[in-house]
């Protein structure tokens, strides 16, 4: 994690007011297994189901959270300089699979209970700072170990050897509130996944909910897959998930959540994502900076439930965004980074070439609800400011259990629509032909456009197309689309664009950009 990651991550928890208190195993420990004569309850997704709605049965409780001691007022540096040791990993002798836990400090204050799970049987992780490395040029007066109040482990990281067989790379890592990262081979940490969003650009202000446990199923020798388990809790309600995570080429993890509301919840947003888009081609006005971008995600992908491929483009704007996409049982959805080589960023810190993209497929029937997209004005690239999640259409209501199940892949580039050609890139810029005009450029893939060009679809929800047209470019492999748009008197406006046969069938991804004052 970098410096931009880690301010990222404070930004999006700054204002995180949920909390939970620290739930008590549903299992027996190893040790009062172990001959005593009775069985001991395995511990499952059912069990951890039933226990997550035993505390929705309870008022919620914020806990009250230490950082006292060595773990007190830590800046950047020196919470960087405290290190998990190795030798204390829970998994130590796997093959495959390591794990070091996350001290608090700094951002990282809410106590999180850690346990593996073994053929079973619950075994608590409890924190201990003896476990803990502490950076002699950081912490030059030594480290205390006695002192720590109500603290627990702020998280985790997961290895295994993701790009060299002798190497064990992290690949997930849960810390923070229900946020959750996780990494291809050859990508670097990009995005967040969440276990839920609650209220996300709401007047009434969000809601963040916490994992407050985890349980790592201990995963077998010949494992190429890890099991966690997590609770997560809030005001309005209580969750139980379950996260099959499979590293890879492509790092897939398999969500099965069950929720359990204490109140009516309108605004719960299902499988969100949360990255960060500063500038691009399209949106450079203001910015005073010699990349020609800054973005982990340029554009939201989605097919819906009827088959037709959509590409929103992400912009900045001087306004709070949110743009809703009505859909039923829709096909996948997600953040991509199209934007794949050094050049397009020129940036050799940050590499945002490297940071993944995620897509979420649903698993069974979602019904009816919108894919909503998030935009939040930001001035730098130092704090996450896009959300999408599926919002179902009707509301969580209290008392009644909820449950989804869904596929969440990250990937250089994960397979996202079908025979249809996609966007490649989206620029923008002041119009030469009109004082009022804005100049939009698509790049779309040119492989499908070889013998004979495509009809044009442009509108505009407000304001006016006007000198739309189509250029091949084939010693870049694309098929341009150029047009002008009108404000008129328009402050705000959605443009679309797509490509089609002379019958009306789509030939491409349907574009989609919003425009603002």
């Amino acid at each position: 994690m970098d410096r931009r990651e880690f301010l990222s991550t404070a930004g999006a928890l700054a204002a995180a007011t949920a909390a939970a208190t620290l739930a008590a195993a549903p299992a027996a420990h190893a040790d009062e297994a172990e001959g005593s004569g009775a069985a001991a309850a395995l511990f499952d997704f059912d069990a951890l189901a039933a226990l997550t709605a035993e505390r929705a049965a309870a008022p919620y409780a914020q806990p009250v959270a230490d950082q006292v001691g060595s773990f007190a007022n830590l800046n950047y540096d020196q919470y960087r300089g405290i290190r998990f040791q190795r030798e204390a990993d829970p998994l130590a002798g796997h093959t495959r699979f390591g794990v070091d836990l996350l001290p608090p400090g700094s951002i990282f204050y809410e106590p999180i209970q850690i346990s593996l799970v073994r053929q079973g049987v619950v075994v608590p992780l409890p924190f201990d700072p003896h476990q803990l490395d502490f950076d002699p040029s950081q912490f030059p007066d030594g480290a205390d170990l006695d002192t720590v109040g109500k603290m627990g482990w702020s998280g985790f990281r997961m290895r295994c050897p993701l790009n060299r067989p002798d190497v064990r790379d992290e690949f997930l890592v849960f810390q923070g509130a229900s946020y959750f990262r996780a990494v291809a081979r050859g990508t670097l940490y990009g995005l967040s996944a969440r276990g839920l969003a609650i209220d996300t650009g709401s007047p009434r202000g969000e809601e963040f909910p916490l994992f407050t446990d985890f349980w790592i199923d201990e995963p077998a020798e010949d494992a190429e897959s890890v099991r966690i388990y997590a609770m997560l809790d809030s005001k309005s309600l209580a969750g139980a998930y379950q996260f099959d995570v499979t590293p890879g080429a492509e790092t897939v993890v398999r969500v099965r959540m069950a929720l359990f509301p204490r109140a009516d919840v309108a605004g719960a947003g299902i499988a969100p994502l949360t990255s960060m888009f500063w500038f691009g081609p399209a949106s450079r006005a203001g910015v005073d900076d010699y990349r020609p971008a800054v973005h982990d995600s340029d554009g939201l992908a989605m097919r819906t439930g009827a088959g037709q491929d959509l590409w929103r483009a992400l912009s900045s704007h001087k306004n709070l965004q949110i743009s809703s996409f009505v859909d039923r049982n829709p096909s996948g959805f997600g953040l991509l980074q199209r934007t794949r080589q050094f050049i397009d960023f020129e940036d050799a810190e940050a590499n945002y070439h490297l940071r993944p993209s995620a897509w979420i497929e649903p698993v069974g029937d979602w019904g009816e609800g919108e894919v909503r997209l998030i935009e939040i004005p930001v001035e730098n690239e130092f704090n996450d400011n896009i959300v999408s999640y599926w919002l179902p259409k009707a509301p969580l209501k209290a008392g009644q259990r909820a449950d989804w199940s869904y596929r969440l892949i990250f990937a250089p580039l994960a397979q996202t629509s079908g025979p249809v050609a996609q966007v490649r890139a989206t620029r923008a810029g002041k119009s030469i032909n009109s004082p009022t005009g804005r100049s939009f450029i698509i790049d779309y893939d040119l492989t499908l456009f070889q013998e004979q060009l495509p009809q044009i679809a442009v509108n505009a929800s407000a304001g006016e197309i006007v000198h739309a047209y189509l250029k091949p470019i084939p010693s870049q492999g694309v098929l341009r689309l150029a047009f002008e748009f009108e404000p008129r008197e328009a402050r705000l406006a959605d443009l679309r664009a797509a490509l089609t046969s002379e019958g009306g069938a789509a030939l491409s991804e349907t574009w989609m950009a919003r425009w603002s004052i």
